[in-house]
């Protein structure tokens, strides 16, 4: 048996798909079935046999359907009934069609080793099916919330509560009203200094003590005027 391991040097790709053994160019030759067909037979895919009808999904001859009269595993191509054209010089000649184009809509089951097949793959896919619906409804299930106690807020008693039970039943405006400072008025400007004006002090003192000496001794000087004058 050839070696399944895998390649990612194209020529080396190329070398391994011209050179393979029957059995693997039977596989290379599998297309997909028809929905109608994966339901009934339980597979998505087989490879194309002859007396199968097929429909051509892609290409020039798409949507063209007919029943395969010769499958080339040499070329890897099929060939359909009715799928023909003309040479130059008159004859005609089948199409030959990849299988990767086409789509098989019914499948001749008169062979007795393509019914094992199918029926092996239909007990595999049973189990299949049966886990994807279980993962289906565990997700379409609505997970359990957990139930979170709500926890009761905490009353805060501010100081002024404690103090005037009153004053904290007050609207927040009014508060801020009575609390709010008168705005302080700005003092006049004084130019001289504290220790200026009183150094200033005692020197006016002495002023007026020397101008009512001098008006006490003007006085006198009239009286004694007047007298002699007598």
């Amino acid at each position: 048996m050839q070696d399944t391991k895998r390649v990612k040097n194209p020529g080396k790709q190329r070398k391994r798909l011209f050179n393979a053994p029957a059995h693997i160019r039977h596989k290379l030759m599998s297309a997909p079935l028809s929905h109608e067909l994966t339901a009934s037979k339980g597979a998505k895919t087989l490879p194309v046999r002859k007396g199968d009808t097929i429909l051509i999904k892609r290409g020039d001859n798409k949507g063209f359907e007919g029943k395969v009269s010769r499958v080339d595993l040499k070329a890897f191509r099929i060939y359909i009934e009715g799928l023909t054209r003309e040479k130059v010089d008159g004859t005609n000649i089948f199409i030959p069609i990849h299988p990767s184009k086409v789509e098989i809509r019914n499948l001749n089951l008169d062979d007795k080793w393509r019914k094992s097949i199918l029926e092996r793959k239909k007990v595999t896919a049973k189990p299949a099916k049966q886990k994807a619906k279980q993962t289906k409804k565990a997700e379409k299930a609505p997970a359990k919330v957990e139930e979170v106690k709500e926890e009761k807020p905490v009353k805060v008693i501010s100081v002024k509560e404690k103090v005037a039970p009153e004053i904290a039943e007050k609207p927040a405006i009014a508060m801020a009203t009575e609390e709010a400072p008168a705005p302080k008025k700005l003092a006049a400007k004084t130019t001289v200094k504290p220790k200026a004006a009183e150094k200033k002090a005692p020197a006016t003192k002495k002023t007026e003590e020397k101008e009512a000496t001098s008006k006490s001794r003007a006085k006198s000087k009239t009286s004694e005027k007047t007298k002699g004058e007598q």
